[in-house]
């Protein structure tokens, strides 16, 4: 089983991996199909570009900014090469002449008004995030259609290729790595015969891909993205967008803590404090629509980047190399998690979001604080499973309430957990890979209301608390 760091850690933009990201990046591969084919759909009439989202993309689309992220890929812009300036420059200009070129002399009609459709109604759908896209002709004829689906995390299959999923991952497989493991009880079987860290394993299964060279300017600037996010998170201020008027609090409760820490007079739980701060302020910003990174989502995007940040500002010997191995254990048991069960929020509610996040944290705390690697896989087994059932009900379909907060408390969740292995010799009741099965098993039970619908728990409830 081979997950690159690079899959779990990827850089996006808010507010969210799989309503957000997913979608752009479905729209942007839907225009390239149609550019490199265009001698196929162009017969010089004019055609247009209609967007189908269904299932929870449907339900919480507009909270997300799903339909403006389906706009921005279709005209070009992927998370990667997203400049926000330059997007609404062109967002502007499509709104008023309601069109798209999508290559030199193949310009297809492209309303903001009314090629974007909210499909409510269609219910056997492929995945609970689905969206179908396609290209009409003038007579209503189809001329090319694909069915995505955003897996989570940013991860976008066609429907194709989530038939054959497993044949992809044969064939991802078939690539040798020194240490394929599918399982936490291999990874740890595979440690012990070869006397290597977590750290080392998953390093040797990235270099098959890249070089060491290339291995470490991509996990440094994976880290600057994530370091980026928190500061601007810490400086940011005002009403965030959407329509609920949370006000983003990480600046006044950052000037706060300063205040405190120059007065002598913090209070013993102060790192509590500083841990969630560091969270929530990356989550505000992934809420405002910034630059964040998935780790594994964008929902849980502040979790790993707040322990990395409390690791470094507050431990005592703390390096940056070792924080680049965090990402690396943290990576190995994302994709884990990924690979055995869901990371998706609309497949298996929020346990497969902040539960996975924190569990990935509290393996990278444990690992960087010297723990041995039954240690770190207990560290994840303690914080997944203490996210069992978590729903994910976001009120108003935004990634705000209680999705920012969520992140502080999972960041501090990480923390205890791997402090709490640390304390122990590795030997435990419940293994990782039992816990990543109860989590999966418990999200397929889960009623679809209470997963990214917005249909319940707190979407429907918090008028009245």
């Amino acid at each position: 089983m081979f997950v690159s760091v690079f899959e779990i850690f990827k850089v996006s933009i808010g507010p969210s991996s799989s309503h957000t990201m997913g979608p752009m990046v479905s729209a942007n591969r839907f225009a390239e199909h149609l550019a490199k084919n265009n001698g196929r759909f162009d017969r010089g009439d004019a055609c247009i570009v209609q967007c189908k989202l269904q299932g929870s993309l449907a339900f919480t689309g507009k909270g997300h900014a799903t339909d403006q992220a389906v706009l921005f890929g279709l005209i070009g812009f992927s998370p990667e090469t997203f400049d926000r300036e330059d997007a609404e420059d062109k967002m502007v200009k499509l709104r008023i002449g309601k069109s798209a070129e999508i290559c030199d002399g193949f310009t297809v009609g492209l309303d903001p008004e009314t090629g974007i459709i909210f499909d409510y109604d269609t219910i056997e759908i492929p995945h609970p995030n689905t969206m179908v896209l396609s290209l009409i002709g003038p007579d209503g004829d189809v001329r090319f259609q694909e069915t995505y689906l955003s897996i989570g995390g940013g991860f976008v299959l066609t429907r194709e290729e989530h038939k054959n999923v497993d044949k992809l991952k044969m064939k991802i497989e078939a690539i040798a790595i020194p240490f394929p493991f599918h399982s936490a009880k291999e990874m740890l079987e595979m440690g012990k015969k070869s006397g290597k860290t977590i750290a080392e394993m998953k390093r040797a299964n990235e270099l098959t891909r890249m070089s060491e060279t290339d291995l470490e300017i991509g996990l440094k600037k994976l880290w600057v993205v994530m370091d980026d996010c928190v500061e601007r998170g810490l400086a940011g201020t005002g009403i965030l967008p959407g329509g609920l008027k949370v006000r983003r609090r990480a600046a006044n409760v950052h000037e706060k803590l300063i205040e405190q820490r120059k007065s002598n007079q913090q209070m013993p739980h102060a790192a509590n404090d500083w841990i969630s701060l560091y969270a929530m302020a990356v989550n505000e910003e992934n809420a405002a629509g910034g630059q964040v990174v998935t780790s594994p989502t964008n929902g849980a995007a502040g979790v790993f980047p707040a322990v990395i940040k409390y690791y470094l500002n507050h431990v005592p010997g703390a390096t940056i190399a070792k924080a680049m191995d965090m990402l690396l254990v943290g990576a190995a048991i994302g994709g884990l998690i990924k690979h055995n069960a869901s990371i998706s929020g609309a497949e298996v509610g929020c346990q497969g979001e902040i539960g996975s996040a924190s569990a990935m944290a509290a393996s990278a705390f444990c690992a960087v604080l010297g723990g041995s690697n039954e240690q770190v896989e207990n560290a994840a087994e303690i914080a997944l499973e203490h996210h069992l059932g978590m729903t994910c009900d976001p009120i108003a379909g935004l990634v705000q309430v209680p999705c920012i907060e969520r992140n502080g408390m999972g960041a501090i969740k990480a923390i205890a957990a791997a402090s709490l292995a640390l304390n122990g010799d590795g030997d435990h009741i419940v293994p990782l890979d039992a816990c990543i099965k109860t989590m999966y098993e418990t999200g397929r039970d889960m009623d679809s209301r209470y997963k990214e619908t917005s249909l319940g728990g707190l979407s429907v409830n918090h008028a009245a608390c």
